[in-house]
């Protein structure tokens, strides 16, 4: 079975997921995100994308225990499955290919 390609997004939170370990719940994803990208996203959108990953089988998902505080909530965790190892790992080579031969001493050359 062919591993499911990714989009930029997506690839973030898989990479994400992976470096928060069992701390990869929704908000600190989005935290991880928003700290590295320099970016703001919704809330909606980083539930949509781990929804999408989970649903192409790269992501698994469970709930934890409820936190201990009074009326404290569980948390859906995240965790990266091995399909989800192989995407991270093909994107990767697929950027490495493409950054082939491009030398980046300053600025790439115009064609």
């Amino acid at each position: 079975m062919p591993t499911p390609s990714v989009g930029s997004l997506e690839l973030a939170a898989l990479l994400a997921v992976v470096r928060l370990g069992n701390e990869a719940y929704g908000l600190a994803v989005r935290e991880d995100l928003a700290e590295r990208s320099g970016k703001e996203y919704s809330v909606g959108a980083i539930y949509t994308t781990l929804q999408r990953l989970e649903d192409k089988g790269l992501l698994a998902s469970r709930a934890s225990a409820p936190l201990p505080v009074r009326g404290g909530r569980s948390r859906r965790q995240f965790r990266v499955t091995s399909a989800g190892a192989r995407a991270i790992r093909e994107a990767e080579r697929q950027s490495a290919s493409m950054w082939a031969g491009i030398v980046t001493r300053g600025r790439p050359e115009p064609a």
